[in-house]
Order: structure tokens, then sequence, then C-alpha cells
């Protein structure tokens, strides 16, 4: 399913129309969210904004909450259990809520500044 290890699953963010990111999950930040996740690709949602720091999109992933963290860095991405959303951050960020770490953007996360709120991220399994 994934090129790479079986700890790293490549993906595709892609924001329908505009650009594609390539990000990886690490299954040794949340073993059981970001296997829930995988079984679930491909997944895809409209974009929502919190401020400037985060773009999420929602999904019916049900994983409850999993080695929480409260700060995250530029290109994090991660789970937040509130309607399964899967969080991706435009910027260093204290959200305000404890969220499930499970990956990073490995390609220019800069592009992220452009997404609006409407747009649609979709995310599938890099099979390239």
């Amino acid at each position: 399913m994934s090129s790479g290890s079986v700890s790293k699953i490549n993906l595709i963010l892609e924001v329908k129309g505009k650009l594609k990111l390539n990000c990886e999950l690490k299954r040794h930040l949340s073993p059981r969210t970001v296997g829930t996740i995988i079984r679930s690709l491909p997944l895809e949602g409209n974009v929502h904004l919190f401020g400037s720091s985060i773009a999420y999109f929602e999904t019916p992933i049900d994983s409850g909450i999993e080695r929480t963290k409260s700060q995250f860095k530029k290109g994090d991405i991660a789970f937040l259990p509130t309607g399964g959303c899967i969080c991706f951050f435009i910027t260093d960020s204290e959200p305000g809520k404890k969220m499930t770490p499970i990956g990073k953007i490995s390609t220019n996360g800069n592009s992220l500044k452009d997404v609006k709120s409407g747009d649609v991220f979709s995310l599938y399994a890099d099979n390239g």
C-alpha cells in the first residue's frame, strides 16, 4: 500500500484544482489513529480554517485521542477527535486543544497559506 517503510506511510494531500503536497503519516506517533486513517483512505472534505495557522477537514473517522500534544510546528499533521478532523499546521501553533500527532507535510507547506475555506482537500496513498 505504501512506498516507504512500515512506520512511514507516504500520502498525497491535494487541494483540488490547486496543488498537491507530499506528506507522511508516522505510525510510531500514534499507531492506532494512523492505522485507522490508513484503512479509511482515500479521504476528502471541504477545507476549514482555524485562524491563519490551521487548515483542516472533517472525516467520518472515530478514533479517540492518543498520545496528545498541544504545541505543533509548521508542517505538522494532527488528528482532532472532535469531528474526526485532520489538521494541517500552516504556522507554529498552540491551538488550545489537545490533538493526536500523526505526521508531517514533507514538501513545501507554505503552499497551504493560499488555501481558502470551501476548497476541497483530498488525502490518498502515494502509489508512485
